[in-house]
């Protein structure tokens, strides 16, 4: 049966009640296209917010057992930097020189002496720092004891972490 509009008298009927079936299909496409949009919105806004949450490892390096060094004389220690820039990973290789004073307490001096960046070694026998560019010599803490180096040798921060030696290097921009 139909009314002289050529309407259904169920749909006058649901007309006055304010639901159709195209108001109902427009709504729940409406629901559905905001529900996947907040979805992928979501997880969009998560991947790139989420490093702002992340707890930083502030770029503490293992360089080994805080058992195995000896107290005495210092160890020029070999280990791989590596930093993390998104995806990219890039290592870089370097060295420490460590010294356990005991008592849980450590030193890890930078290998580049004060003067001009010369790579120093430790010589046993004088129980210094030798320098050989121009003749620097700093002791066993680092102090200078003679030649030009203008302050004593640079030390990078150290912890010890569940029996692991870390330190945190320090580039040539002062940054760790």
């Amino acid at each position: 049966m139909t009314t002289g509009l050529g309407r259904c008298p169920c749909e006058s009927e649901a007309e006055e009640q304010g639901v159709t079936r195209r108001g109902f299909l427009a709504g729940a496409a409406a629901l559905l296209a905001g529900t996947i949009a907040s979805v992928l919105g979501a997880a969009g806004l998560s991947y790139f917010v989420s490093p702002a949450f992340e707890k930083e490892d502030e770029n503490w390096i293992d360089v080994g057992r805080a058992s195995e060094l000896r107290t005495g004389a210092p160890v020029k220690v070999d280990y791989v930097a590596r930093k993390r820039d998104a995806w990219v990973v890039t290592e870089k290789r370097s060295s420490v020189w460590l010294s356990n004073l005991g008592g849980g307490r450590f030193i890890a001096f930078d290998p580049r002496c004060t003067h001009l960046g010369c790579p120093y070694r430790w010589d046993q026998g004088k129980q210094e720092f030798l320098c050989p560019c121009h003749a620097g010599v700093f002791d066993r803490e680092g102090k200078v004891l003679s030649g030009p180096p203008p302050r004593p040798l640079d030390r990078f921060p150290v912890k010890v972490v569940s029996g692991r030696l870390l330190i945190r290097p320090v580039d040539e921009k002062g940054a760790a």
